[in-house]
């Protein structure tokens, strides 16, 4: 599995408090079975005024680290990146980092002022030659009003990333519900752990990804954080990755139900 959201370099922003929570983080995910992690600090004017330069060195130092701890954990980055008026431009000029060098970043929106102006930005930035990753729509405070200009955003080339603890339950029942409407609807792209620390969010995906395959189907749910992730990091364009189900033309979404109730399908299931 890879892990395009985590806030594993210690000390940089409301992630891992120090180095040593930080290689606890980075164990936590080799053993759930991640081979990769993806840090990506927020860059927020005013709170965490971090730059591409210092991301890109707290990662060396923290590489280091690892190696020299010996947890098997390949590391790279990118940015949770607040939206700002030249977000096309920064990621050109490289002053914002995509993720991992490529084509890919993360877009995350306000969490409690909608943008109304969301789809011209996302338009932007595809023309440009950007995809973006809306981050963890479901956590946001009128998700239940813009849910449908999310869904359009997907639909027009944004690819959408929800929070493995979400989908558990970790935000309470009414992002759960959301999440799971989001997976039922077939348009999310990416899960991903969005781990800040080692109790309430932590840099897991196994059991996540186990709860989406309940709802999408074991295929699916290794495209949301093995596949799709692997085509972020290796910059392969859209067109050539597979579409979430409820995105795919060829693709009947959701799957036709049986019908009769569940004593026919019983009777079914038992050949009577």
């Amino acid at each position: 599995m890879i892990d395009l959201h985590c806030h594993m370099l210690p000390a940089i922003d409301d992630g891992a408090r120090d180095l040593d929570i930080a290689l606890q983080m980075a164990q936590m995910a080799v053993d759930d079975g991640i081979s990769m992690t993806l840090c990506t600090p927020h860059i927020y004017e005013g709170l965490f005024p971090n730059t591409h330069d210092g991301i890109r060195a707290g990662l060396e130092s923290f590489r280091a680290e690892l190696a020299t701890a010996g947890i098997p954990l390949e590391i790279g980055y990118g940015a949770d990146i607040q939206i700002v008026p030249d977000l096309t431009e920064s990621l050109g000029s490289g002053r914002l980092p995509s993720l991992h060098g490529s084509r890919y970043f993360l877009f995350e929106p306000p969490h409690h002022v909608a943008l109304p102006r969301m789809p011209d930005l996302v338009h932007s930035a595809l023309v440009s030659g950007y995809v973006p990753l809306i981050t963890h729509p479901e956590r946001l405070t009128y998700i239940e009003n813009d849910y449908d200009k999310f869904v359009a955003c997907a639909r027009s080339g944004a690819w959408i990333q929800i929070t493995g603890g979400a989908l558990l339950g970790r935000f309470g029942p009414r992002v759960k519900g959301i999440t799971e409407r989001f997976l039922r609807d077939g348009v999310v792209h990416v899960i991903a752990s969005d781990g800040h620390n080692l109790k309430n969010r932590t840099p897991v995906l196994s059991e996540a990804r186990e709860a989406a395959a309940e709802i999408v189907g074991e295929e699916e749910a290794w495209r949301l954080v093995r596949d799709r992730p692997a085509a972020v990091v290796g910059d392969v364009a859209p067109h050539d990755v597979p579409l979430p189900p409820g995105l795919d033309p060829d693709v009947e979404w959701p799957p036709e139900q049986p019908r009769g109730g569940w004593l026919s399908r019983l009777k079914g299931a038992l050949g009577g």
